[in-house]
Parts: C-alpha cells; sequence; structure tokens
C-alpha cells in the first residue's frame, strides 16, 4: 500500500508540474520574448539539469555519429520546430487552451502509426481520434468558444507542435534509442538544441539577454525548464518502476492540471465549448492510449514533454 501510495503520489506531483509548463510559457510570452530565443534558454537550463541527472545516476553521453544524428532529429522534431509554433500560438492563445490541444499528441500518434505501418487499424483507436477531431471544432467553429479577436488559425499552429511530437514519438518507437536511455536522449537533444537555436535566435533578432533585465517571463522560463527536468525524470522512472499503463496516465493530469494553474493564476475564465471540449478530449484520449508494450517518449516543446 505504501509503495502504491508513493506511485501515485508522484504521478500526481509529475502531472501538475508537467501542467505548470503551459500557463509559464504564455508568462515567457507576455512581454515580448519571442519562440528561438526562449527555445535557447529552455535546451541551455535543461542541458543543465539533465546533466546532473545524468552524473549522478552515473551514465555518461555517447558521441557517437549515429547517436549524435539521432540528438540532433529529437532535438529539431522534438524540440526546436513545435517550440517555434507552440510558442507563437501561446502569444495569442489562452493557456487552458494550450493544455487542451497538447492532449491531441496521443491521437494524432495514431495516424502517424498507420502511415509508417508499425500499427495495425483498431476502431476504438479511430473513435479516440474522431471525437479529438470534435473537440477541435468545438474550439474552433463556435464564435464564442475563443475570447473575442483570437485568430482560430492560432489553434492549427499550436497543433503543428502536436503533430511534431507524435512524428517523433513514432519514429522513436520504430527505430528505438540506440540503447540509450529516454534521459540520456533528452539531455543529448538538449545540447543539440542549444547549438541550433542559438544562431538562430540572434540571427533573428529573438536572442534574450538575461543580463539587461529580469523579471516575470525570466523566471517563467528558468521554472518551466527546471519543472520539465524533474517531471520527465519522475516519467521515466514511473515507467520503470510501475510499468507504462500507469505512468501514461499522466497525459490525463498534465491536461487537467494546465486548465487548472491557468484559472488560478492567470485569471483565465472559459465558455460552456471550452468546457465541452476538455470533456470530448479527454474521453478521445482514453480511446488512444497505447498498448501495455508501447511507451513512446517525446521529449518535445522545447523543454516541455508529453508522454504519446
Amino acid at each position: 500500500m505504501t509503495d502504491r501510495l508513493l506511485l501515485i503520489a508522484v504521478l500526481l506531483l509529475a502531472g501538475a508540474a508537467w501542467g505548470g509548463t503551459q500557463p509559464l510559457a504564455k508568462i515567457a510570452v507576455s512581454e515580448g520574448y519571442r519562440p528561438l530565443g526562449i527555445v535557447f534558454w529552455q535546451m541551455t537550463i535543461g542541458a543543465v539539469a539533465l546533466g546532473l541527472i545524468c552524473r549522478a545516476r552515473g551514465k555518461g553521453l555517447s558521441l557517437h555519429p549515429r547517436d549524435i544524428a539521432f540528438y540532433t532529429f529529437i532535438a529539431l522534431i522534438g524540440t526546436i520546430l513545435p517550440g517555434f509554433a507552440s510558442y507563437s500560438a501561446a502569444v495569442h492563445l489562452p493557456a487552458g487552451v494550450l493544455s487542451i490541444l497538447l492532449s491531441t499528441v496521443p491521437m494524432l500518434a495514431f495516424p502517424v502509426a498507420l502511415a509508417m505501418r508499425h500499427e495495425t487499424f483498431g476502431w476504438r483507436r479511430l473513435a479516440g481520434l474522431t471525437l479529438g477531431f470534435c473537440g477541435i471544432s468545438l474550439l474552433v467553429l463556435p464564435d464564442t468558444s475563443l475570447p473575442a479577436g483570437i485568430a482560430t488559425a492560432w489553434i492549427f499552429i499550436a497543433l503543428l507542435a502536436s503533430l511534431c511530437y507524435a512524428v517523433e514519438g513514432n519514429v522513436v518507437a520504430k527505430v528505438g534509442t540506440n540503447g540509450l536511455d529516454p534521459v540520456q536522449v533528452l539531455y543529448g537533444a538538449s545540447l543539440v538544441g542549444m547549438a541550433v537555436s542559438l544562431p538562430l535566435a540572434v540571427t533573428a533578432g529573438q536572442f534574450i539577454n538575461p543580463l539587461s533585465s529580469w523579471g516575470a517571463p525570466n523566471s517563467a522560463i528558468v521554472a518551466s525548464s527546471l519543472m520539465h527536468a524533474g517531471a520527465y525524470t519522475a516519467y521515466v522512472w514511473l515507467v520503470g518502476r510501475a510499468g507504462p499503463v500507469f505512468a501514461v496516465q499522466i497525459s490525463y493530469l498534465v491536461t487537467l492540471f494546465g486548465v487548472t494553474w491557468a484559472m488560478l493564476f492567470l485569471g483565465e475564465s472559459y465558455s460552456p465549448y471550452f468546457w465541452a471540449a476538455l470533456v470530448v478530449m479527454l474521453a478521445g484520449l482514453s480511446l488512444v492510449q497505447p498498448r501495455p508494450k508501447a511507451t513512446l517518449v517525446s521529449p518535445g516543446q522545447g523543454g516541455h514533454s508529453e508522454p504519446t
């Protein structure tokens, strides 16, 4: 009983931390910081934190060319591209909506898996995907579903991030991680992400100088990066200790906590269509959960992960 309570406590804490990264993303862009600058610093902070975790676990970082290529793929598809899309959308969308859209990752993973031919068709998961599209429709179609003045195009830009995570998770499931554990992969990807995003941020004029001033956005970037590193490590620990079927329940908690924190700390309020979309999305999520043997790891969104 004590062990089970510990597992539940870790699951709740990790879900609460991961859910908190969506409101923090909203704060990070609230005063003009742009996506590439945020992604660079989240990669940097994440690399330091994950590097310390790897060191504490006695696990080094492989520099084999094959592994460096894999880190690069994860950095681009799991971090930089979705990070750019999600932070761009965060300027315009409420944090609660971002949290709901993040729950589409497992739903989008299903058609990607079919296209890659390493999943078989299943009516149950198709029903979950259909519910996911219904949930998105409830956010997009009614005029009163989003706050006035917000273009629905930002919904689809945010969904590009979920699609990137879905592709990433399926590739990892198909080709494996070359014998590296998920924390090592995310550490390596963070280092590559730093190297790639720094020149992009500087060239685009989006680099953030932390010495020029310090405010809520800076604190949000640091907090989000550290919360992600802790939550991700806890998720990996849960998979090994309790199995993927138990650990993947964190998907529900990330969405629910994301909406809750947005209401409590950002003062967001939502229309009835939003709540209907949340219920439909969670129902769809329950139908597309992975099989017991499938544990897809998605180190994404500039330091915001979502298990698929």
